[in-house]
């Protein structure tokens, strides 16, 4: 009796299951656009976006040019999204805004089209053009809705993406002293932080500038060494400035040691040819 009863409950669920995707395969291929309007509202807000999507994409057609016709496009974009196929979303937001610029869902609309490209933006590695597209975007809505309920997190996912941006200069700039091309370093880091000069990477953009620096000054020749060590000097002095608790302060005082002890040599080595 018992097995009977789990086999009972193990079933009916699978049953139910395959009558409604029995159900759902009937309304798609039915000619009753009313009926899958009704049914694709329904299944919007059980959040089964994806069923939702397939039956709005079917009726808009049948509805064009009539007043459900606004909805059922907004709730074709929104569910685009909701199911994460944010190029499509984007693209049907805009079309949207396009076809309904009075309606009172413009801003809503015009916010998510702008999110959606914000959800394109690719890891900080890969080419970036969709990153600034995501930007221009953003800041385009912030400028036409600046009072928005929306407009703080525009703002949030800009600063996202601008750090994404910085990121992927500074990796840049910091894998010339990787290969150990120290002057390239000191190039690439001196243009970012120009770039860049509010990004929280300042700190250890200055620091690689150091290393590259220091590379460069203790390996010099004996006549251009002491100007190199001194313009080392002061790059230690700049970062001490800006930031005297400094992260790399144990690594920099080391080389600094070393520094001051090739300092005193020339200053000796010089004292001796005067003489």
């Amino acid at each position: 009796m018992k097995l009977k009863l789990i086999s009972t409950i193990i079933i009916l669920p699978f049953f139910s299951i395959l009558f409604s995707c029995s159900d759902y395969q009937k309304l798609l291929n039915s000619n009753n656009a009313s009926e899958k309007y009704k049914q694709a509202e329904v299944y919007f807000n059980q959040g089964e976006y994806r069923k939702a999507n397939r039956l709005f994409e079917q009726i808009i057609p049948n509805y064009r040019g009539k007043p459900q016709a606004q909805r059922i496009i907004f709730f074709f974009a929104e569910s685009y999204f909701q199911i994460k196929s944010y190029s499509l979303a984007a693209y049907q937001f805009e079309n949207f805004i396009k076809s309904y610029p009075k309606s009172d869902r413009i801003q809503e609309s015009a916010f998510k089209a702008a999110k959606s490209y914000y959800y394109q933006s690719p890891t900080y590695s890969l080419d970036q053009e969709e990153t600034y597209t995501a930007i221009e975007k953003l800041q385009v809505f912030i400028n036409l809705y600046p009072n928005s309920e929306y407009s703080s997190e525009a703002n949030q996912m800009i600063s996202e993406l601008q750090v994404k941006l910085e990121k992927k200069d500074f990796e840049i700039a910091k894998q010339y002293f990787t290969i150990r091309d120290y002057r390239a370093a000191i190039k690439a880091n001196d243009n970012f932080i120009a770039s860049f000069p509010g990004t929280k990477f300042r700190e250890e953009s200055l620091y690689i500038k150091f290393k590259s620096l220091f590379e460069i000054a203790v390996n010099s020749i004996f006549s251009k060494k002491e100007d190199r060590l001194n313009e080392l000097q002061q790059q230690y002095n700049l970062i001490l400035r800006y930031y005297p608790d400094t992260f790399f302060i144990q690594d920099m005082d080391d080389k600094m040691k070393k520094v001051n002890s090739e300092l005193e040599k020339i200053n000796i080595i010089t004292a001796n040819l005067i003489k």
